[in-house]
C-alpha cells in the first residue's frame, strides 16, 4: 500500500502540469521520501521473516542506517516546510508568490535533503566504528541505532548526547514549527465566514496533525531516552508507528482527501486512455499514408 500509494503521488505530480505548484513539489518530495524509507528497512525484514536467515551483514547495516537516518531526518524537515508552506498560503495569501516561490522550494527541498545526509553520516560512520564485543544479536527487526549502542562494550553516554540533539534539531524543533504554524492557520480559520469552510479546514487540520503524531512522537520518545531506560519491546511496537504506518497514510491524508490531486489523476488518467485508443489505430493510419505516398 505504501509503496502504490506514494509512488502514484510522485508519478502524478510529475504528469500534471496543474499540481507543479511549491505545496505539490512539496509532497511529491514526502511521497518520494517514503518510498525510499519503507524500502530501506521492509524488503530485508520481510524476507528474514519468510526465510528464517535473519542475518545482515556489517556493512549491510551500515547501508541501513545511512538511509533510515538520512529519511528520517529529511522527512521531519520537509513536514516543517510543508506546514510553512499552508501558513503562508492561508495566513498570507497576498505574499505567497514572493515568499514560496521556485528558488525558496528548491532550497528548502535541497537543504532538507542535505541536512539529513549530513547527520545520518555523522552518525552512521561512528556506529560503525564502536567495538562491538557482546552478543551481535541486535533486537529489533531492523538496524535500530538505540538497539545496537546496548551492544557496544565502551561507555557511549557522549554519543547519547549526540543524538539528543540530533533528535532536538530533526524532530522536536520541526514538530514544534508545525504546531505553531498550524495554530495560526487554526486562528486564521476560526475567523471565516463561512461555516462549511471553518468545518473543511478543521477536519483536514486534524487528520493532518494526527498522522504527524504519529511519526514524531515515537521517534522522539525512543531517540530521546538513553539506553538505560530502552526496552526493546516497546521499541519495536513505536517503530512500527514511524515505519509502517505513517508511510502508508501519507498518501491518503495529503492526496486522496484532495480534490485538486483527485482532479489530476482523472486528467492523466483520461490522458493515457486516449493515448491508448490513439495507439491501436495508429498502424493502420501509418500504412494508409505509408500507401498514398507510394501511389504519389
Amino acid at each position: 500500500m505504501a509503496l502504490a500509494g506514494n509512488l502514484c503521488m510522485v508519478l502524478l505530480i510529475l504528469l500534471d502540469n496543474q499540481l507543479h505548484t511549491p505545496m505539490y513539489f512539496l509532497l511529491s518530495q514526502l511521497s518520494l521520501m517514503d518510498l525510499i524509507y519503507i524500502c530501506t528497512t521492509v524488503p530485508k525484514m520481510a524476507s528474514g521473516f519468510l526465510s528464517g536467515n535473519k542475518s545482515i551483514s556489517f556493512i549491510g547495516c551500515g547501508v541501513q542506517c545511512y538511509f533510515f537516518g538520512n529519511l528520517a531526518g529529511s522527512e521531519g524537515l520537509i513536514l516543517m516546510s510543508m506546514s510553512y508552506d499552508r501558513y503562508v498560503a492561508i495566513c498570507f495569501p497576498l505574499h505567497y508568490p514572493i515568499c514560496m516561490n521556485r528558488r525558496v522550494c528548491v532550497l528548502m527541498i535541497l537543504g532538507s535533503w542535505a541536512m539529513g545526509a549530513v547527520n545520518s553520516c555523522a552518525h552512521t560512520v561512528y556506529v560503525l566504528h564502536i567495538p562491538y564485543c557482546r552478543s551481535k544479536t541486535i533486537n529489533h527487526f531492523f538496524c535500530h541505532l538505540p538497539s545496537m549502542l546496548t551492544l557496544a562494550c565502551m561507555d557511549t553516554r557522549v554519543y547519547e548526547y549526540t543524538v539528543f540533539i540530533s533528535t532536538i534539531l530533526f524532530l522536536v524543533f520541526p514538530f514544534l514549527s508545525i504546531l505553531c504554524s498550524y495554530g495560526r492557520v487554526l486562528l486564521a480559520v476560526y475567523h471565516m465566514h463561512s461555516q462549511e469552510g471553518r468545518k473543511k479546514a478543521y477536519s483536514t487540520c486534524s487528520a493532518h496533525l494526527t498522522v504527524l503524531t504519529f511519526y514524531y512522537a515515537p521517534f522522539a520518545y525512543t531517540y530521546l531516552r538513553s539506553k538505560s531506560f530502552q526496552f526493546p519491546e516497546e521499541d519495536k511496537v513505536l517503530a512500527a508507528f514511524y515505519i509502517f504506518l505513517t508511510p502508508v497514510l501519507n498518501p491518503v491524508i495529503y492526496s486522496l482527501r484532495n480534490k485538486e490531486v483527485l482532479g489530476a489523476l482523472r486528467r492523466v488518467t483520461k490522458r493515457i486512455h486516449s493515448l491508448k485508443v490513439y495507439a491501436s489505430f495508429y498502424p493502420s493510419t501509418q500504412v494508409h499514408v505509408d500507401a498514398v505516398i507510394c501511389r504519389h
